[in-house]
């Protein structure tokens, strides 16, 4: 049912793309939260900001897929330049209907269309909400959407996204859904990289023991080097 989806716990999740798993946890499944009216404090409930693509009750946890990996990286780039949660939310309603797709963000047609959704997604929640200023606020789309965000995203003839080569530095290693269920891998061999990482470290972490697990894996020393490059990297963004 869920093949070729890639499959991420939170936890896991929050590794690769460098958000908390509770902002995950919140944007996917939705919460509670205080609001103040003018009868006072209410407890009130945001909805999920779209239905991920694995459902939680087939797999008893919160688990994710590919597609929503990636378009949580464009949310987070949102929020980090305080678009309020509500623009992204109808941001993301607009691209839905306009590109035909559940994963808008995640879409190719998003990196040129996406400024015209944005510029509709403000107008139609500055015409919901009398309290949002979006004047005040001055978005610039350029700086949210940077080339950055796209970097190693490779698209199929629909438009979709089916690889994503996370590291400029370390271009052996790809997110492939079809493959070792959306992990990062080394590429040409298949081999999961904290695989590797975990190899090395067993042997020694030293040069002699990137040629031992280059030999037990049967892959270039020079990819052992950069699985070990990348994953201690994300273990860096994740102090």
């Amino acid at each position: 049912m869920y093949r070729n989806t890639g499959i991420y716990s939170l936890p896991s999740a929050s590794r690769l793309v460098g958000v908390p798993a509770s902002k995950i946890r919140r944007w996917l499944y939705g919460h509670t939260h205080k609001r103040l009216t003018k009868a006072g404090v209410v407890k009130a409930y945001a909805a999920p900001l779209w239905s991920p693509q694995l459902s939680k009750d087939d797999y008893e946890a919160e688990i994710i897929g590919f597609l929503d990996l990636l378009e949580i990286r464009f949310v987070a780039a949102f929020v980090s330049h305080g678009v309020p949660l509500q623009v992204v939310r109808t941001c993301l309603e607009t691209a839905r209907g306009l590109l035909k797709t559940d994963h808008p963000f995640a879409s190719g047609s998003f990196k040129t269309d996406g400024k015209t959704i944005f510029a509709e997604a403000l107008n139609q929640s500055a015409k919901e909400d009398a309290l949002l200023d979006l004047k005040e606020r001055q978005f610039a789309f350029r700086d949210i959407i940077k080339p950055s965000l796209y970097h190693g995203i490779e698209y199929n003839s629909g438009r979709e996204a089916v690889k994503w080569y996370p590291s400029k530095a370390e271009a052996a290693v790809v997110l492939d859904p079809t493959r070792q269920f959306g992990n990062p891998i080394i590429e040409a061999s298949g081999v999961p990289t904290d695989v590797l990482f975990a190899s090395f470290q067993a042997e020694g972490a030293t040069p002699e023991a990137t040629r031992r697990t280059a030999a037990n894996y049967a892959v270039a020393a020079k990819d052992v080097e950069a699985a070990v490059r990348f994953e201690q990297n994300l273990r860096l963004k994740t102090r």
